[in-house]
Parts: structure tokens; C-alpha cells; sequence
């Protein structure tokens, strides 16, 4: 996220306090697409759990791209010009808002995190775009994140809306009421709305449950999914966009879309991955409200 670009919650407001001995998805997902911001046990988990689990680094990957297409079509093709990103992560290149300007300047996008490294990176990347937010949250917390002034400034739900969650829902726990998370949104937004959802699903029951074991035992909140699983989480009434709910490789691909940073050295090993074992793969897609 650009310096130029961004407009943050008040200091005041931001928890400054970073665990550097635990682990972060933030952390561990930005390290896969090339990132810097990290630090020893974001590092010894990855390196830990990838020979075990090594189509991590290919499904980060992918998703990211995901990303690029799917915002390129609800602002190029959709004519969406608002965005809400859901548990956004770090920084890094070919965000939200840049994605969706190329197509559409006039986009507003607010970016919603609770990683305290997030909103640091954002508070220090402080810009005078007005069009662009980030806001201290938890996506599990809807109704405190519709209510929040700058969501209230930037977003208008009498106009179509787009809502990401994105390599999230693995994050969302059966306790967390996943589809109230995935559907207060959307569900207030009016037709011609968008929710772009993404998980890792897992059709192999025993190694989703060792992928389970060994993230929350690190203190990461995870619940791996089949496809049928992820497909419950949906709202009810909305419509999958062309191709569907797929393996997100198949999703639109575009061999001509901008390229990710290269994979980090100590990684590069596990890279392709993803080609070899297919049980473990990023699921979703794109839907409309009509």
C-alpha cells in the first residue's frame, strides 16, 4: 500500500502491540508472495510445516493473483466502485485500490485488519488519499465495521458494493458463524453487489485435521474445509459468476496479468508444489447479488 495512498485510523486507536514469538497469517502469507515483514516464528512455522504441507506457498501465491482478476472484473466489467477488503493483510503490490483504479480512478476501498503489524504498516504509510481507508477490526465483529466512521464515509450501500474475503474463510471457525460473517455485508448491499470468497479446502479428512491441529496449536484460528463444507458458508441468493466456484487457478486465468515478486530463497524448494499433490487446494470465486 503506497504512502501516497492511504488514509488510517487516528495513532491513538491502533494496538501497537506486535508478538514477535507467535506466529501471524499476516505475516506467514506475506513472506509466500515475496514480503519482508517478518520475523523468526513466522519463519521456523512455514519452514516446520512445509514438507509436510508444501502447496502453501503456490495456494498464497495464487490466491494473490486471484485477487488482481477478480478485482479487475467487478471494476472493469461489474462497474463496481467500492470495495470492503476483509482481513486484508499486509502490504504489498497490486492491492485493492490499485487493482481496481486501473480500471476505475474513482474507486474507494476500505481495508479491514486486526494484525497489529497491518495497521502499523498502514499508520506508517499514512497518505492523503481520502478515497482509501484502513480500520482496526475484527472481520468476525460485522456490525462494528458497518458502523465505523470511515466504512459510513467512503461506503454508500445505496450503490453497488463489493465485499472480499479473501484466504479467509480457513480463519473463520464453525463458532465464529461464518455464513453471519460472509453475509451481513452483502446482505445490506443492493443488487448488483459482489462478495468475493476464497478458503483452502482439503478433500482428505486426515491431513485437514493435522493442517487443523498444528495451525491452532501455533495459536493460528484455522478450520480446514472440503468443498461441499466451503459451499455452506455461501449467503443464500446469490448468483456464482462464470466459471463458478472452482480451484481459483481456473478462475479466469490470464497468463498476461502482472507477476508476483519472486518466491523467497528458502521457500523457492516448495514452489509447484501444488501441481504434484491436489488435494489441498484455494477454493471460490466470485458471486452477484441480483
Amino acid at each position: 500500500m503506497d504512502a501516497q495512498e492511504y488514509a488510517v485510523a487516528p495513532a491513538e486507536d491502533i494496538p501497537t502491540e506486535i508478538h514477535h514469538d507467535v506466529p501471524t497469517a499476516a505475516r506467514i502469507y506475506g513472506w509466500a508472495l515475496g514480503g519482508k515483514d517478518n520475523y523468526e516464528a513466522d519463519r521456523r512455522f512455514m519452514l516446520e510445516n512445509l514438507p509436510e504441507f508444501p502447496e502453501f506457498i503456490d495456494l498464497a501465491r495464487q490466491n494473490r493473483l486471484f485477487l488482481y482478476r477478480a478485482v479487475r472484473y467487478m471494476a472493469e466489467e461489474a462497474g463496481i466502485r467500492q470495495f470492503l477488503d476483509m482481513g486484508c493483510g499486509l502490504p504489498t503490490n497490486d492491492n485493492v485500490h490499485q487493482v481496481a483504479r486501473r480500471f476505475a480512478p474513482d474507486t474507494r476501498v476500505v481495508y479491514i485488519d486486526f494484525d497489529p503489524i497491518v495497521l502499523v504498516h498502514a499508520r506508517a504509510l499514512l497518505a492523503d488519499d481520502d478515497s482509501t481507508a484502513v480500520i482496526t477490526a475484527d472481520m468476525c465483529d460485522q456490525e462494528a465495521i458497518l458502523a465505523h466512521p470511515d466504512v459510513e464515509r467512503l461506503i454508500d450501500f445505496n450503490e453497488p458494493l463489493a465485499v472480499l474475503f479473501l484466504s479467509v474463510g480457513h480463519h473463520l471457525l464453525d463458532s465464529d458463524d461464518p455464513r453471519r460473517v460472509l453475509g451481513t455485508a452483502i446482505g445490506r448491499a443492493v443488487s448488483g453487489s459482489h462478495l468475493a470468497f476464497t478458503q483452502i479446502v482439503c478433500s482428505d479428512r486426515e491431513r485437514a485435521a493435522e493442517i487443523d491441529a498444528r495451525s491452532n496449536g501455533a495459536g493460528l484460528r484455522w478450520r480446514t474445509r472440503d468443498r461441499a463444507e466451503a459451499d455452506t458458508l455461501i449467503p443464500d441468493g446469490l448468483e456464482a459468476v462464470e466459471p463458478g466456484l472452482v480451484d481459483i487457478v481456473h478462475w479466469r486465468p490470464d497468463p498476461q496479468q502482472p507477476p508476483l515478486p519472486p518466491v523467497p530463497a528458502e521457500l523457492r524448494p516448495y514452489a509447484g508444489a501444488s501441481k504434484v499433490e491436489r488435494d489441498l487446494t484455494e477454493y471460490g470465486g466470485v458471486l452477484r447479488k441480483p
